[in-house]
């Protein structure tokens, strides 16, 4: 498999069709056919957007009027030649609530391979971007094993080549792995640029190399010069430098086979992905469990959508309370997701005992300051972690041979 991809080319393809996203008004309304509602008084005074996806199909006239985009044009990313019908985005619903729903189909075929997305128009910069996402392992029909990609991200248009002004902010899930993967690998990637011929990519990243599988809230914040990611409440990566977007962002949801080279059966594979609901704060930074008290505000105030980003509302920029872990120390590696970043020659001298370290397990949830040992040598983490191996990711500091 090519070490550059491209099916990396996200935004080459995605930026053609952001422009699009540019549509006229801003609204605070209920769903199609209700009468308008008011959000509750939680959004009296910030620019917030928040949508709970009570669409009728992927047609329904308030998706646009909302400027949000269902994408119908061909193009990248992912296997050339898919298509992209507006027939893979729906709206079911599940447990009683409505939800957003993007499939992707392939029978191994570029000509039998569709793919999805969902995406809002281009107007988010700094505050709180989180959503509540279901990613699936397997197919809800066919053979496993296709390399797919479950998406929820934020983007703004590469005008050019390594144009300075490009940024993304990625929740990227492989459940088949991809990219060089064998395995489920879920990548939290932010971009500075790149280029796609030659390809040339500027980013972080950090990655968890076990499943995923299920409903998962995704949290991320952009405020003071870092981007910080969270998963189910507990932070996963901090990225920053010269990283940090630069111009306001357009906000997708997306799902997309990366080649046709992983499956291990014949026939149609269809996938989905759920997406229960997106809640952004302009300006402010709020934890996970005070945006999904926001979101329960909402539902039980009637209030399935709102859009007052861009109005003037101001917001104070204000630290996360009950943050569940600390900020790393160590800041994540520039190299991109397509290829495992290079082992770190050790620095410090050997401990005088590890004996007490157990053995590093890929399974095995490490929090900041947990020492293994690996390959010989005595690590400690940095923060979170959770399936990244000692000396291939920046979660791990390396204390010395055993």
């Amino acid at each position: 498999m090519s070490t550059k991809p491209t099916a990396r080319s996200l935004a080459a393809g995605a930026a053609a069709v952001l422009v699009a996203g540019t549509l006229a008004g801003l609204t605070a309304t209920a769903s199609a056919g209700t009468a308008p509602s008011d959000g509750p008084a939680i959004a009296a005074n910030c620019g917030v957007l928040f949508d709970d996806f009570a669409y009728s199909s992927s047609s329904d006239p308030a998706i646009a009027a909302r400027n949000w985009t269902v994408r119908t044009n061909s193009g990248g990313p992912g296997v050339p030649g898919a298509a992209w019908p507006a027939a893979n985005v729906s709206f079911p619903t599940d447990a009683g609530q409505k939800v957003l729903q993007l499939t992707a189909k392939t029978d191994g075929t570029a000509s039998g391979t569709s793919h999805s997305e969902f995406f809002h128009q281009r107007k988010f910069f700094e505050g709180t971007y989180a959503s509540r996402v279901r990613f699936a392992d397997t197919p809800t029909s066919g053979p496993d094993g296709d390399h797919l990609v479950e998406t929820f991200f934020t983007i703004t248009p590469l005008d050019r080549p390594l144009d300075p002004n490009y940024g993304e902010i990625d929740f990227e899930y492989l459940p088949n792995g991809g990219w060089g993967e064998q395995g489920p690998i879920f990548y939290q990637t932010t971009w500075e640029t790149y280029q796609n011929e030659p390809w040339q990519a500027d980013n972080t990243h950090t990655a968890q190399r076990t499943s995923f599988n299920g409903w998962h809230d995704l949290v991320f914040t952009v405020s003071d010069g870092r981007v910080r990611y969270y998963v189910d409440g507990v932070q996963v990566a901090d990225h920053g430098d010269r990283y940090y977007p630069e111009t306001p962002m357009s906000i997708n949801f997306n799902l997309w086979f990366i080649d046709l080279t992983g499956r291990t059966g014949t026939g149609l594979a269809t996938y989905v992905q759920q997406v229960d609901y997106l809640y952004y704060a302009d300006r402010e930074v709020i934890t996970t469990a005070e945006a999904k008290n926001r979101v329960t505000a909402y539902r039980s105030a009637g209030t399935n959508h709102v859009d007052t980003v861009g109005t003037g509302g101001a917001c104070p920029t204000t630290p996360p309370t009950g943050t569940p872990t600390s900020t790393p120390t160590t800041r994540p590696p520039t190299t991109p997701p397509t290829t495992r970043p290079p082992t770190t020659p050790p620095t410090t001298a050997p401990p005088a005992n590890c004996a007490a370290a157990p053995a590093w397990d890929w399974g095995t949830v490490y929090l900041e300051g947990a020492r293994v040992k690996h390959n010989g040598r005595l690590w400690q983490a940095n923060w979170w972690t959770l399936g990244s191996e000692p000396g291939l990711t920046a979660q791990w500091r390396d204390l010395g041979r055993c």
